[in-house]
């Protein structure tokens, strides 16, 4: 299974490849732009292996990770170890 993890571009790099600093709840990671051409500073994208692959609106990004802490929270040591 794959997981895309919804990101905050921060800045954004014109060079040779459009690359962008995306944070992801404080962890920042460089990420290719080159499938989301559109993307400005303040948008949420989702990342997927080092690309953003779709653009989304705040209250979308916002619902999603609100989803993956619900996830996380409801899983036990119990549900991971078997």
């Amino acid at each position: 299974m794959c997981l895309a993890v919804p990101g905050q571009v921060l800045n954004i790099q014109d060079d040779t490849l459009r690359t962008a600093t995306v944070s992801f709840g404080g962890v920042t990671k460089s990420v290719s732009l080159a499938l989301v051409p559109e993307a400005e500073v303040g948008d949420y994208v989702i990342v997927h292996v080092g690309f953003a692959i779709s653009k989304l609106d705040e209250e979308a990004a916002c619902r999603t990770l609100q989803t993956y802490a619900e996830l996380a929270a409801s899983s036990s040591p119990e549900d991971v170890d078997g």
